[in-house]
């Protein structure tokens, strides 16, 4: 939350342009859009947030369009151009931070069955206008930063040659979490596990984030990545064979979970390795992404599509001798070197139940706010760019064949900060 003296009078408010792809109903854009111009609940009260959204770009206008709507009502204007929604129609850069929200909308898919959303395009756009007015703004970019692992480096660099702020990634790393636990700056981490459910190129990079955000805190901080395997179906199981620690914690994040599939007559599964494997075989489907870390970490990523409709996470601490605490016990936040597991559920309730409300994104523009008042990013963008290319390497390797692939490219080494930017309401 940001502090009072961080709120700002009515004389200093930011002004914050944001470029969308579609604003309709439980669209990305609809959800940042009304946060920002009609607030939210936070800590017990509704805030109002300390920037005032002042202008838009849209690219689409589909049947059901809520753009226009917003324009009406709050009087914030949609602009032809995204450099004309920086500049709010003048020569020069206008605003205090941009907003970049390149999900949902109709846009083409490439042979990976990658959706194409012009993230990387929006992006530049706006660089040339920091380029052309001799300075910048925090920039906010939604989801993982471009379906191309160049571009997704050259955007992090635009960011570092030009000197602003950039914040990106989902609500994953910043939303509730049951319990509410962290790990431990400098945990002796060993392999971290996350079990969720979702499609490729689009909920894998959730599931990605949420292992991220916990392991980024390991002793050593992160060192990049070795290599990524992706696999499907059975071939995900036979991976996991002879794998116990992986699959002690496959089973640790599944005990998080409060959507499990239950057998025929039963409410509640009684977990096994085997169960989870049968009851993945009759559903919908199974896909892994095995994670190999330079400092030896082990990331492993499973949709497990019709038995889980949660994000849960578990991560194995490293056993040290004379360290006291047992391989069974979970969500110790005194678990440097004691063997523990780490497990807890990113709590994500999703809209299309027609009862919940996102309150996931609050978090999300909460941290955008902070990085616009402040010109600070709450978090590395490095961690965006690395989950991002875990992202676009996992989905070549499916398209390969669902072979292993080494990623020299992966050499993202980053510190995580001391705070952590999870909410804890």
């Amino acid at each position: 939350m940001l502090p009072g003296r961080l709120r700002g009078g009515a004389g200093d408010r930011k002004k914050v342009a944001l470029i969308a792809t579609e604003v309709r109903k439980y669209s990305h854009a609809q959800h940042f859009i009304d946060r920002f111009l009609e607030g939210y609940g936070w800590h017990g009260r509704h805030h109002r947030p300390p920037v005032d959204l002042v202008s838009l770009y849209v690219d689409q206008f589909p049947e059901g369009d809520l753009s226009r709507d917003r324009e009406r009502r709050h009087g914030v204007k949609i602009h032809p151009t995204i450099a004309e929604a920086l500049t709010l129609g003048t020569s020069r850069l206008a605003v205090d931070g941009v907003v970049i929200i390149g999900e949902h909308g109709s846009y083409p898919s490439n042979a990976l069955g990658q959706r194409l959303y012009p993230r990387y395009r929006f992006f530049k756009e706006v660089v040339k206008v920091f380029e052309a007015s001799g300075r910048s703004a925090p920039v906010f970019n939604d989801k993982h930063l471009s379906t191309d692992w160049k571009e997704c480096v050259e955007m992090v660099e635009d960011s570092r040659r030009l000197g602003f702020a950039f914040l990106a990634g989902s609500s994953l790393p910043v939303t509730w979490r049951i319990p509410s636990i962290e790990m431990p700056l400098g945990t002796p981490l060993e392999e971290s596990v996350c079990v969720c459910y979702g499609g490729v190129d689009s909920y894998d990079f959730h599931g990605l984030e949420t292992a991220q955000c916990m392991s980024e805190r390991r002793e050593g901080g992160e060192a990049g990545v070795r290599s990524v395997h992706a696999a499907r179906g059975e071939k995900v199981w036979t991976l996991l064979a002879g794998r116990e620690t992986t699959l002690r914690l496959v089973l640790a994040s599944l005990a998080r979970s409060h959507t499990l599939a239950p057998p025929p007559g039963y409410s509640y599964p009684v977990l096994s390795a085997e169960y989870v494997r049968r009851a993945c075989a009759q559903a919908t489907g199974s896909v892994g992404y095995f994670i190999e870390h330079l400092d030896g970490l082990r990331t492993t990523l499973l949709l497990l599509n019709g038995f889980v409709l949660d994000f849960n996470y578990a991560g194995k601490v490293k056993a040290r001798a004379g360290a006291k605490g047992s391989e069974g016990s979970q969500g110790s936040q005194g678990s440097q070197g004691s063997g523990r597991i780490i497990s807890c559920q990113m709590y994500l309730p999703m809209p299309p139940r027609q009862t919940t409300l996102a309150d996931f994104f609050n978090p999300l523009v909460n941290n955008i706010e902070e990085t616009i008042v402040t010109g600070k990013a709450t978090y590395p963008v490095e961690r965006t760019l690395l989950t991002s290319g875990m992202t676009l390497f996992g989905v070549e390797s499916l398209y390969r064949g669902e072979v292993p692939l080494l990623t020299p490219e992966l050499k993202v080494a980053y510190a995580a900060p001391e705070r952590s930017a999870y909410w804890r309401a």
